[in-house]
């Protein structure tokens, strides 16, 4: 009989933020339980279909635009034994900051415009990994984060919460050449095209086609 104990206790999901420069793990967000679902879209950029120009209906400019969305979850409840100072708002924190500037860069930037710089140049963000297991680990951008908090301890801190999350993945039409969020990408094409060439050919005898 199986038992519990002998099953494989699976890998966690989850993002990883990466110094820009050396690329170097600056933060890891482990997932504490794996989203039961995951919703993915992808839209091709097509060239020229836009205007029915039909010499370039078959002719794309770059890889597709990807979006991830999914809803985790977050539950300090069953530690309540041993409470922490914070209840949840940690974890919520070190997903919000993936959408903010650092605050230090911030009051830098306030401190040229009072000085009379005309152009500042947007702060540039540390790149951000979506890791689902060993075949997907893809640069992304979080473009959604809505945060149901559902539960609170005696000091209102949240301790039981639902997260969802929009990511866009960024390809080399996003990203310079030679980044490495770039290489990261296209490592994960071609890899894409490996398990596509692995998958069991169909014969066009199942459409009712032949003689082709």
């Amino acid at each position: 009989m199986t038992r519990y104990t002998d099953l494989p206790k699976p890998i966690r999901s989850g993002l990883v933020v990466l110094d820009p420069v050396r690329g170097t793990p600056q933060r890891v967000i482990v997932m504490q339980f794996n989203p039961d679902t995951l919703e993915r879209s992808l839209a091709p950029q097509a060239a020229g279909a836009e205007q029915g120009d039909r010499t370039e209906a078959l002719r794309v400019k770059g890889p597709a635009v990807e979006t991830w969305k999914f809803t985790a979850e977050i539950d300090a409840t069953d530690q309540l034994e041993i409470p922490a100072p914070h209840g949840i708002h940690p974890q919520l924190a070190a997903l919000e900051t993936l959408l903010h500037p650092p605050s230090a860069r911030i009051r830098r930037n306030q401190a040229l415009a009072a000085t009379g710089t005309l152009e500042i140049t947007p702060v540039e963000n540390p790149l951000t990994l979506w890791v689902w297991g060993a075949r997907r680990v893809l640069p992304v951008r979080l473009t959604e984060l809505a945060i149901t908090e559902e539960a609170f301890d005696a000091d209102l801190n949240p301790i039981r919460a639902t997260v969802g999350v929009g990511l866009r993945v960024l390809s080399v039409s996003d990203l310079p050449t030679g980044h490495r969020g770039a290489e990261l990408y296209l490592v994960h094409l071609a890899q894409q095209e490996r398990l596509a060439g692995s998958a069991g050919a169909g014969r066009l005898e199942a459409f009712g086609l032949g003689g082709w």
